[in-house]
């Protein structure tokens, strides 16, 4: 068994790699190839999550056990820390040990690089992210490696954030900058990366845009305004999840009906014009495509 820490973690992780794995991955889950319960959620003494989340395909079993706290970014620790424990499912032969605030980051963001794919008629011209945490720097730097060509706008909550947080990720050489102090019509893909309890994006619902959530998994947090909610034709990773934990779709009161899940745009039945809206809630079958990437990488 082999143990990798954060640095050894993403180099297992190509971005790439990870959305051609989270397309077959997603295409299994719909058809019963993989078994995925929902993740247990245990509050902890500070306010803090356990999470501990399982999913077994034909090849690989895997475990993740993770604590999320939001305060940490206060004391200067990460947000997220944990493992991702990968088995062979023959022989339950423990394989590989990764980092599991990487794998998470990794595997969310080639998440929203799949969405947009699939749900985007057209490569993404202008993509706008805000927040400046970890999950900020995954989307930035999978849209840097797969959208080389599109122009960046990232907005943080607090004076002075965006402007660090561009010029810490300026080696990535994508064309990257601080977004304006008014919303650009120009946006084509806006993704929510937050902790907000309260909606960061409250623009009308608009045809040809892309609005990708993936920062909350509460029902008590919605990052998306309800009114662009219900107006935007609606896509989830995990539909039984997103019941349970999408708060951006749950506080909008959504027809569950009309809640498409992701693999049937990847099926053939994407969109056909409109507002569009992805909300990802995540999902132990997406470790289970990460940790097949890594055991590729890896030689296993």
């Amino acid at each position: 068994m082999q143990d990798f820490d954060a640095p050894g973690t993403a180099g297992l992780l190509p971005y790439a790699a990870l959305v051609d794995a989270l397309r077959v991955a997603a295409t299994e889950l719909a058809g019963g190839a993989i078994v995925c319960p929902l993740r247990q959620v245990i509050t902890m003494p500070g306010g803090g999550l356990l999470l501990s989340m399982l999913a077994v395909g034909v090849d690989l079993a895997v475990h993740k056990l993770v604590t999320v706290v939001p305060v940490n970014r206060e004391r200067g620790l990460p947000t997220i820390q944990g493992r991702v424990s990968v088995w062979d499912a023959a022989t339950g032969v423990q394989r590989l040990s990764l980092d599991g605030a990487t794998v998470t980051g990794r595997r969310t963001a080639a998440l929203s690089m799949l969405g947009i794919v699939s749900l985007l008629p057209h490569r993404p011209r202008c993509v706008w992210v805000t927040g400046t945490g970890a999950q900020a720097r995954h989307h930035v730097e999978a849209l840097a490696e797969l959208f080389p060509g599109a122009r960046i706008s990232v907005a943080g909550r607090t004076p002075g954030a965006s402007e660090k947080f561009c010029a810490g990720h300026a080696h990535l050489g994508a064309a990257l900058g601080p977004a304006p102090a008014v919303f650009e019509e120009e946006i084509d893909v806006f993704i929510a990366c937050t902790t907000s309890q309260r909606p960061v994006y409250c623009e009308p619902a608009r045809a040809g845009r892309l609005v990708i959530a993936v920062g909350s998994f509460s029902p008590a947090a919605a990052e998306i305004d309800a009114a662009t909610v219900r107006g935007s034709r609606l896509y989830v990773d995990d539909p039984e999840g997103a019941r349970h934990e999408a708060g951006d779709l749950i506080q909008a009161g959504v027809d569950w009906t009309q809640v498409h899940p992701l693999a049937q745009a990847l099926a053939g039945g994407g969109p056909r014009g409109g507002p569009v809206l992805l909300k990802t809630v995540g999902n132990a079958a997406w470790d289970l495509a990460a940790a097949r990437v890594a055991m590729t990488s890896y030689g296993a």
